[in-house]
């Protein structure tokens, strides 16, 4: 129903003795308040006041002074209240340290925009943090302000929508052939050799690893169950928890020789007794941790002895064995699946690692082709007088 002459259903507009246009109204919770600026003419002011009145009918209308609290007031208290594992709820408390609250910690939620994002990420890949970081710190702040949104009604709207922010180039990290794997597998202690090939044949991450018990084995069926990972905290612990995300939680099927492996593995005596005993340990049955075992068994050294990339970690050979499971024609969602997966993305670079494989079978067929050429030319090249383009009448 439109407002009658001179009456308004929802608030008050008024000239000031300036010349300037005034407005009134009563929000949702009952209390008067007047707009935060005056307008320069009456149908300006009436415009601003329709736009609040729509938002209090949507239910999207938020108090002015609510976008008052600051980032520093909101964000740590979001941190620590959301269901986090120890791990993530650290890196998400170093990522707001870091690289966002020396920048917009004294801010007002509700002074965020877009443009005060784009400026904020520009100074801090000026300043010199990683880009990896920026994006990472970007998609905390988002989660940040989504709540604040959406759940507490702070703010109308999430100044972090900025296409491309949550996501960075990942440079292609190094892979080798199933043969440079055994190498590097009989290189190993005994103890770590079936380690090593279960890290590229299943493309488990370390954690996820490290966490198996003998439960989480069957042999017979050749699966592994993905229930859990290790994740060492700042302060030096070691915490057993879920995967990071629902995804993470998987059954995997083993070829035949990872399986092979895990057998002389338990027949070796390395794995803890009880069905929750620990299929990879120390040497005196403790819990691994990746720099002291990287140490036990001088991998730099044995990398560079048995001609590995130079840049090769231990988390390249779950790559390798991703990569290799990409190479069988499998689906995307299938690969999903086999890594954790909770996006399309991971298992793409996987793909595109497939594609580039094709494309070295064509240039390998070309070759071929053109090594043909010399003594079949005749079966190769259109009958002397006929161009390739010609019709054909």
């Amino acid at each position: 129903m439109a407002n009658k002459p001179g009456r308004r259903r929802f608030g008050s507009v008024r000239q000031l003795p300036s010349g300037r246009w005034q407005v009134r109204y009563q929000g949702p919770d009952g209390l008067t308040r007047t707009a935060p600026l005056t307008f320069e003419s009456e149908k300006k002011a009436s415009k601003w006041l329709t736009l609040e009145e729509a938002a209090v009918i949507r239910g999207e209308w938020v108090a002015p002074e609510a976008g008052g609290i600051t980032l520093d007031e909101y964000a740590p208290r979001w941190i620590a209240e959301r269901k986090l594992s120890s791990r993530t709820r650290e890196n998400y408390e170093d990522l707001y340290r870091l690289h966002t609250a020396p920048y917009l910690g004294k801010v007002a939620l509700g002074a965020i925009r877009p443009a005060t994002i784009r400026s904020w990420r520009k100074q801090l890949l000026d300043d010199g943090h990683p880009e990896p970081q920026a994006v990472k710190a970007y998609c905390v702040l988002r989660a940040v302000l989504n709540t604040a949104m959406k759940e507490d009604g702070i703010i109308r709207d999430n100044p972090c929508r900025i296409r491309g922010y949550d996501r960075y180039h990942t440079p292609e990290r190094p892979t080798v052939d199933i043969v440079k794997v055994y190498e590097l597998a009989d290189a190993m202690p005994k103890r770590f050799r079936a380690l090593v090939l279960l890290a590229a044949l299943s493309g488990l991450r370390w954690g996820e690893l490290i966490a198996l018990r003998r439960s989480d084995l069957d042999l017979k069926t050749g699966t592994v169950r993905v229930q859990r990972k290790l994740a060492t905290l700042r302060s030096g612990k070691t915490e057993f928890g879920p995967p990071k995300t629902d995804s993470g939680v998987r059954t995997v099927a083993l070829p035949a020789s990872a399986v092979a492996a895990l057998q002389q593995h338990f027949d070796g005596g390395f794995v803890q007794d009880g069905v929750e005993g620990l299929v990879f340990t120390g040497a005196k049955n403790a819990l691994l941790r990746s720099g002291s075992w990287a140490s036990a068994v001088s991998w730099r050294k044995t990398l560079d002895r048995l001609g590995f990339p130079e840049k090769f970690h231990f988390h390249d050979l779950r790559h390798t064995g991703n990569t290799l499971a990409s190479t069988t024609g499998a689906s995307t969602r299938e690969l999903m699946h086999r890594m954790g997966h909770a996006s399309m993305r991971a298992a793409l670079i996987y793909q595109h690692a497939t594609r580039e494989r094709d494309q070295e079978i064509a240039r390998e067929i070309e070759r071929r082709i053109t090594q043909a050429k010399g003594t079949q030319k005749s079966e190769l090249q259109p009958p002397e007088g006929e161009s390739e383009g010609s019709a054909g009448g």
